[in-house]
């Protein structure tokens, strides 16, 4: 009886070990990311659609810099191998077009326009051109495959860029490249709820990253979570256990602000979603 009860305990004890092991961020994650706590990131810039400024655009990244913050982005690779600033993966929602990014060459997306306004989706060199340092940037990796081109585009866009700049991704693939080409750039695991509704990554994947047990393939230095399900189990062991730095994304308006900011590192916001009320709200 008390041998089977001691087997019992052993295996227990053994299967927590390894559900640490997988959601273990990198121990060093902290102090790697100290110099980035209490930043609030312009979700895809401070874009405001009623004043004619759409998200990750020229305008938008502009006004985030006059307001102080710093900028959160989206990077994808054109079928010509360009670094374009984009948040979705095709052009329906914001341009109105057929096709993805991936597979549209750059002159034909220059003939695109953002939210029915004048503005052109940017090329990453002319974001990093413009930003040059003045505020830090938190660029999210788009790989919606599992070629890794885009990392080592990416890597070689911000060889010479001074600035100060994180790179995150929902992608563990993304993260796993960093950690073995660029160890020193702090890396995050981006996430929520994957698992809530049918999508074309497989189940077992999104469950995995849902639950941060890919952790353990690329050692996230942190984790920005959604909001709304931040009482994700593994999200909850990655910041009170491990303590890993945890941003918050998408914050509306003062009242999640001010939540976040008893729990949270980073905030990750937008005021468009609020009725484009004044930056100064959010100091």
């Amino acid at each position: 009886m008390m041998k089977g009860i001691l087997i019992v305990l052993l295996v227990l004890l053994l299967g927590n070990v390894i559900l640490l092991y997988l959601l273990a961020p990198r121990l060093s994650g902290r102090r790697r990311v100290h110099p980035f706590f209490g930043v609030k990131w312009a979700h895809r810039g401070l874009h405001d659609i009623k004043k004619g400024i759409p998200e990750n655009s020229i305008p938008a990244f502009q006004a985030a810099i006059e307001a102080g913050y710093g900028i959160e982005l989206d990077v994808h690779l054109t079928k010509d191998g360009k670094l374009v600033v984009f948040h979705d993966d095709d052009f329906r929602r914001i341009c109105g077009e057929k096709g993805k990014v991936e597979e549209t060459d750059y002159a034909r997306m220059r003939t695109y326009r953002l939210s029915r306004t004048g503005e052109k989706i940017p090329l990453l060199s002319e974001v990093l051109r413009l930003v040059d340092g003045k505020v830090p940037l938190l660029i999210e990796v788009k790989l919606p495959s599992a070629d890794t081109e885009v990392c080592r585009r990416l890597d070689e866009e911000l060889q010479g860029y001074r600035g100060k700049y994180m790179v995150q991704s929902f992608n563990s693939l993304v993260l796993r490249w960093m950690k073995k080409h660029r160890n020193e750039i702090p890396r995050g695991q981006l996430s929520e709820n994957l698992t809530r509704k049918p999508d074309t990554t497989h189940y077992a994947l999104r469950f995995c990253v849902k639950y941060l047990l890919s952790n353990c393939m690329c050692r996230p230095d942190f984790i920005s979570y959604k909001w709304a399900d931040r009482k994700n189990p593994g999200f909850l062991v990655n910041k009170k256990l491990f303590h890993a730095p945890v941003a918050a994304w998408t914050l509306h308006g003062e009242k999640d602000l001010r939540a976040a900011k008893r729990s949270f590192d980073m905030y990750i916001f937008e005021l468009n979603d609020v009725g484009g009320k004044n930056p100064m709200l959010f100091r």
